[in-house]
């Protein structure tokens, strides 16, 4: 066998065996994941989130997934609780405790202080006679699959079983509280991904930038509008109102058609008569689909006061949406 194809192998098995470990977590979810959830969702502190090893990285991960999912959590290093860090749980948290073999000695000796400090300790393993999963108050139960490691030594089919079981925690809280996408706009103001939920196309209006011409206009005012507001195009107005769209397409084309007569051509003369518009309260992003759908780089923007301006894709590209 080649070393490229032993290669894709390792790779592909690794893959298929960290699959099988995600089937067997999904049968194997019963009432202790719904008494999580629901213990979780009343908590009136945060959820401190531990473990030791690849399982305290685990938990960091699904600290940093339940706040940006709008669930109060922390993280603490089973460790580190045992010299000092053990002051961050407060009398409502709830106390996650990850462990694999739940026998590790930093978790048998961190277990039994959450339990005289009188927290709810909610214990995700994969041995069902560990101390972990004796003393818990609910004890979530990973199915001990076979590690995706060739020796199967390292954490890997196991580690990733735990990260799942943390987002199917956290995606199940969002179903029960609502948490919909304007609470995730909430907490993701920054970034592309934050910008899809809450920038809107007003944001994006270019307020030094407001072409347009009157019905009456001729083509020599036309060239002069799109040539100054840059953006490909002005818009045809009348007492405020869009009436018309003039794009540099448009002026290409009549040239075409009227070589002679296009000096006394007027914008009403050239203009599309029912052009697309969108609002200055539509998200940016639907703004973009709205372009990608009809083939076309500007949107006039108009409000119930009348033409407010214009949009360009280009604009909405700069914030990194598309």
């Amino acid at each position: 066998m080649s070393d490229s194809l032993k290669i894709l192998t390792a790779g592909k098995n690794a893959l298929m065996k960290e699959a099988i470990a995600l089937r067997e977590l999904e049968g194997s979810l019963r009432d202790s994941f719904i008494a999580a959830v629901q213990r979780i969702a009343a908590c009136e502190g945060q959820v401190v989130v531990t473990g030791i090893g690849k399982s305290a990285i685990i938990a960091q991960k699904m600290v940093a997934t339940f706040i940006s999912t709008g669930q109060s959590a922390v993280f603490m290093h089973a460790a580190d609780a045992l010299h000092g860090d053990l002051g961050a749980i407060r009398k409502l948290d709830v106390v996650m405790v990850i462990s694999k073999s739940g026998e590790s000695p930093e978790i048998k000796a961190l277990i039994p202080l959450v339990k005289t400090m009188g927290n709810t300790l909610i214990g995700i393993h994969s041995n069902p006679k560990s101390v972990l999963a004796e003393i818990s108050d609910i004890s979530i139960e990973i199915p001990d699959s076979p590690e995706a490691c060739p020796n199967n030594l390292a954490p890997t089919s196991s580690s990733t079983a735990q990260m799942a079981l943390g987002d199917a925690i956290a995606v199940a809280l969002m179903e029960l509280r609502g948490f919909g996408s304007a609470d995730f706009a909430r907490v993701h103001p920054g970034g592309a991904l934050g910008k899809k939920l809450y920038l809107n196309v007003a944001a994006l209006l270019r307020r030094d930038s407001n072409p347009q011409v009157l019905p009456a206009a001729l083509s020599s005012d036309i060239i002069y509008s799109i040539t100054a507001g840059r953006l490909g195009a002005t818009a045809v107005t009348r007492d405020g109102n869009l009436v018309g769209v003039i794009t540099d397409g448009d002026i290409r084309r009549m040239l075409e058609r009227s070589p002679d007569e296009w000096r006394t051509l007027k914008a009403e003369d050239i203009m599309s008569k029912n052009p697309k518009f969108i609002s200055p309260e539509t998200l940016a992003t639907e703004a973009f689909s709205m372009m990608e759908a009809h083939h076309i780089t500007t949107l006039p923007v108009v409000s119930e006061q009348g033409y407010m301006g214009m949009i360009h894709l280009h604009d909405i590209l700069r914030e990194g949406i598309y």
